[in-house]
């Protein structure tokens, strides 16, 4: 027996940029007449991609453009891709809050949507008052809802303002309250958009442990759109990513996050030549050209997480040859700051440089990265040896490294922001 609770095929949508409607009576009436008929809609020929960074030759466009998944019971599908790629719209069409343009969807059971804050909440009610409502909304009855009270007001940690107006909430108490009535009210199908970045860091970690249960646990799907890459790596069993309004890649949660971050903003990805940088120290024999950040499959990458491997390669144009025995190589990573966090320096390793007869480039590898989320600055010096008079080329500031938080203990909780970096330790 097929354990496939969520299916959808050839999944479009179509919006109209400007006016409601197609904006003039004839376009309407063909669109009528066309339906009474049982036509397709003469409008769904054209349009263009849902594609914000280039100018566009119709007025309509696809937010989403034959999508086709499939969902396993208890499976745990992260969906992600850039803002407007098309996540919230998918999202808005599973949770019914608005049709396909063409397409079908299959779903099996209960399905609760916690899409924006405070969707379903009626602001004059109580908080006590909406935890009904939103129940009854998803079908449950008031016997159902009374057996799992206790627990939702507990988890949404709003026990002193649950007979208070949700008017008088902050957004983050309204995602509390909002995300407990969805988890604890027991849907077939949990759908979440990035509304928990409302909360505060103990919630966000409470709410993802409180997802691997409903999985694992209860044996129930959840369908997650978020930004945070490592809450996606550690609570997802799968990823999709979807760019311009359809799928590029679908695999593991690992694979996909590595798609994801290996291709984000590759349209406006520049190799910068560092030989027109002036800012420079040295004689010049040598001049640093390129630096690219790759993950551990050797992908330029522009965001890195926490914990994992990356590998830093260091292009050089070479001007005159040099005695290779004599040539040291320094890479230092500093905080926003200006402070020197971690340094890599080639004469500690025994670096041989006998490899720079056949090729231009070195790589550095790291294979744990020791820093928590921040954007650092990157330094290079090459030079004879550690002295200012011996430089042969030394830039600072070559490259920025923008680090997203990680699971870096392996714990399944995500670690905290901060410029500094991780030493590995345990407590005993």
């Amino acid at each position: 027996m097929s354990n496939i609770i969520l299916k959808i095929e050839n999944l479009s949508k179509q919006y109209r940029l400007g006016l409601v409607g197609t904006g003039t009576m004839g376009d309407d009436l063909k669109r009528w007449w066309a339906n009474i008929r049982g036509k397709e809609d003469p409008f769904l020929k054209i349009g263009d991609i849902n594609n914000r960074a280039t100018r566009g030759t119709s007025n309509y466009i696809w937010a989403l453009k034959d999508i086709n998944f499939e969902v396993q019971q208890g499976e745990v599908l992260g969906i992600i891709g850039k803002n407007g790629a098309g996540k919230s719209t998918l999202l808005k069409i599973l949770s019914k809050i608005t049709s396909p343009t063409t397409g079908s969807i299959k779903s099996k059971g209960r399905v609760a949507s916690l899409l924006e804050v405070g969707t379903g909440f009626h602001g004059e009610m109580t908080g006590r008052e909406n935890i009904y409502l939103n129940g009854a909304i998803l079908g449950m009855t008031k016997k159902e809802i009374n057996a799992k009270l206790d627990e939702i007001i507990e988890f949404s940690g709003c026990e002193r303002y649950i007979d208070t107006p949700v008017k008088r909430y902050s957004s983050g108490m309204t995602g509390r309250l909002a995300f407990a009535v969805a988890a604890f009210l027991e849907p077939d199908i949990l759908i979440i958009d990035e509304v928990l970045a409302v909360g505060d860091a103990e919630f966000q970690k409470k709410a993802i442990g409180k997802m691997q249960e409903i999985s694992k646990g209860g044996g129930r799907t959840v369908l997650f759109v978020s930004h945070n890459m490592a809450a996606v790596k550690s609570l997802c069993t799968r990823g999709i990513v979807l760019e311009n309004g359809g799928i590029v890649y679908e695999g593991s949660q690992d694979e996909s996050v590595e798609f994801y971050l290996s291709n984000k903003n590759k349209d406006q990805r520049k190799t910068f030549n560092l030989l027109k940088r002036e800012d420079r120290l040295g004689s010049g024999e040598w001049k640093l050209s390129q630096i690219e950040i790759l993950n551990k499959k050797g992908k330029i990458v522009n965001e890195v997480i926490s914990g994992e491997p990356i590998n830093i390669k260091l292009s050089f144009e070479i001007f005159e040859k040099l005695d290779l025995n004599k040539i040291f190589l320094g890479v230092a990573i500093l905080d926003p700051q200006e402070q020197k966090l971690v340094s890599f320096l080639s004469d500690e390793m025994n670096l041989d440089f006998k490899f720079f007869e056949n090729r231009n480039f070195v790589v550095l590898q790291i294979p744990n990265l020791f820093l928590r989320a921040s954007i650092y600055s990157i330094n290079v010096q090459l030079g004879h040896s550690t002295k200012i008079e011996d430089y042969i080329d030394t830039i600072e500031d070559v490259s920025k490294l923008h680090v997203l938080p990680g699971d870096f203990w392996n714990t399944g909780k995500v670690n905290r922001s901060g410029s500094f970096s991780i030493f590995p330790g345990r407590f005993n």
